[in-house]
């Protein structure tokens, strides 16, 4: 086997931003990128005809000619490669030749597989503490009464099961535009339904996780006060997620069932007339100056390109540093997509323990998805491969790079409240809108989500900011995205200064400005907690 090293607020629809569309030239920039001396692959920074020939992009440094078409973001061989070989990007292993590769070869999904080798975990070889900034930077946080600090100030209506999803939403419309006029600090009512909370087991792994996802919810600082709602005779009891969760019910968090109260109108009434109750005294929120220190951002990836490890990933990785360099908090997550990459991780593990913790998930996850016929490398989706993306073990080294290079100071089970100050880990699945709910779960306040074919999303009540990876996308979606990554290619912007404009930004989002996702009311349907078993 061969064994892996390292090396170095409103909900109407936004208008859409005018963008120069004549962007031709920036978007050229150079014609490939050597991502590392020892990478056995050149990537195609646009689309290259047959017979391009590429200057000093052979790995002894001549030149090398394309032999067919190569997409915009796919690899191109930089030497020859022999059957059964493993092909390194970022100088790492992405997979293994299944057939000769010639100089100049397209190589993606029909000549390169994922198999089995031995990876150096390393544990702790590259811890570092982290050095703290010399300058403390502030954001206008919200703070609480029992000093945890808010990004946004909203009432949630929570459903604790599928049946009460709709009793949710009708409370939520109840507050409408002219109903919040006499409220302009509530940024609004939040009605969080799911697909879950009965057909389950009442005891065990997944109703435990579901109990923890709608608490870490209820708790969540950028709530206000939050009403859950359920129907009464749902396997997810009302009693029992609260005391499991040890909540306590009050002013700011009721309790109430459709069964007990009467109904579906007399539920609706009752929630809104909590609701109504809460409002005044959320009302009295301002903003005032705090350490960014205070800050939990979970970072996302959702629809990747062969971009995404070359410029969103490491700007946000760069920006990730900044923040831990400030004190605060960042969520690395999507177990199945660092699969290939965990030994990067392991190196920079506070304790030898911290690391084993993420070796241990990873093996549940090979026996998670084995037992349900599938395997680790299911992943990249189609998107991704057309992206560019071939093997899971590619995406994931691309993925670990928003995580920046600072140490790995915890190793947090899906939804577990986040308690450690710096860079951590949440094992979570790759599903974008199961992960973020399991990292706001957990404590995030923000969402930093980078994209390179165009994922639009939402997440509430923490507001999420949209990474493009190429110029083009910015572009042709401008609308939806916070910030253009593919600056970067065209060298208009280091990876470092991408990296404090995203930091920068998340500053002024996290103070108040919308993100692109909120302007478009992006965020109440995309709770969704993790279902673990049977559905019976």
């Amino acid at each position: 086997m061969t064994t892996a090293t390292t090396t170095p607020m409103s909900t109407t629809i936004a208008p859409p931003r005018s963008v120069p569309q004549d962007f031709s030239a920036q978007a050229l920039g150079p014609t490939f990128l050597r991502l590392n001396p020892l990478d056995d692959v050149v990537i195609a920074c646009r689309e290259l005809p047959a017979q391009t020939l590429l200057d000093c992009a052979a790995s002894d440094g001549s030149g090398l000619r394309c032999q067919e078409t190569i997409p915009a973001g796919h690899k191109v061989a930089s030497r020859d490669i022999s059957v059964g070989e493993p092909v390194r990007r970022y100088a790492q292993i992405i997979g293994f030749a299944t057939t000769s590769i010639a100089l100049g070869q397209h190589v993606h999904t029909h000549n390169l597989e994922v198999r089995d080798f031995d990876r150096d975990y390393a544990f702790g070889a590259g811890f570092e503490p982290t050095q703290a900034a010399s300058v403390t930077k502030t954001f206008l946080g919200i703070r609480r009464a029992d000093g945890r600090i808010a990004t946004r100030n909203f009432i949630g209506v929570i459903a604790t099961v599928n049946c009460s999803s709709t009793v949710s939403k009708h409370v939520a419309a109840a507050f409408g535009p002219e109903a919040m006029k006499e409220f302009p600090h509530v940024d609004g009512i939040v009605p969080l339904g799911h697909h879950s909370g009965c057909g389950m087991d009442s005891t065990g792994e997944g109703i435990d996780l579901l109990r923890r996802t709608i608490a870490g919810y209820a708790r969540h600082p950028n709530f206000a006060g939050v009403v859950v709602i359920g129907l009464g005779c749902e396997s997810n009891q009302m009693d029992a997620l609260f005391f499991a969760e040890g909540l306590t019910a009050g002013m700011m968090l009721r309790a109430m069932t459709i069964q007990e109260t009467g109904g579906t109108a007399a539920t609706v009434a009752a929630a809104v007339a909590a609701v109504r109750e809460m409002l005044p005294i959320a009302n009295q929120a301002r903003r005032e100056p705090v350490p960014v220190s205070n800050l939990v951002v979970g970072l996302q990836c959702g629809g990747s390109d062969g971009y995404s490890g070359i410029t969103a990933n490491p700007a946000l990785g760069a920006a990730v540093d900044l923040l831990v360099q400030q004190g605060g908090t960042a969520i690395l997550s999507e177990t199945p997509e660092i699969y290939g990459a965990e030994h990067l991780l392991t190196r920079r593990a506070a304790s030898r323990a911290i690391g084993e913790k993420l070796v241990e998930r990873i093996h549940w996850w090979e026996k998670y998805t084995e037992r349900n016929n599938g395997e680790m490398n299911n992943n990249p989706s189609p998107g991704n491969k057309a992206g560019g993306l071939t093997t899971i073990l590619e995406k994931s080294l691309g993925a670990v790079a928003k995580g920046g290079t600072t140490a790995l100071m915890g190793v947090y089970e899906y939804a577990e409240p986040v308690t450690a100050q710096g860079f951590v880990f949440m094992d979570t699945p790759g599903y974008d809108p199961v992960s973020a709910t399991g990292q706001v779960a957990g404590g995030a306040n923000l969402i930093c989500f980078t994209t390179g074919r165009g994922s639009v999303y939402g997440c509430k009540p923490a507001p999420s900011i949209k990474l493009a990876t190429n110029s083009r996308l910015y572009a042709r979606m401008s609308d939806d995205m916070d910030i253009n990554c593919g600056e970067i290619l065209a060298g208009a912007l280091s990876v470092q200064e991408a990296g404090e404009q995203i930091f920068e930004r998340m500053i002024e989002v996290a103070s108040g400005s919308p993100s692109r996702s909120e302007a478009h009311g992006f965020g109440s349907d995309e709770f969704v907690p993790w279902i673990l078993g049977a559905t019976m």
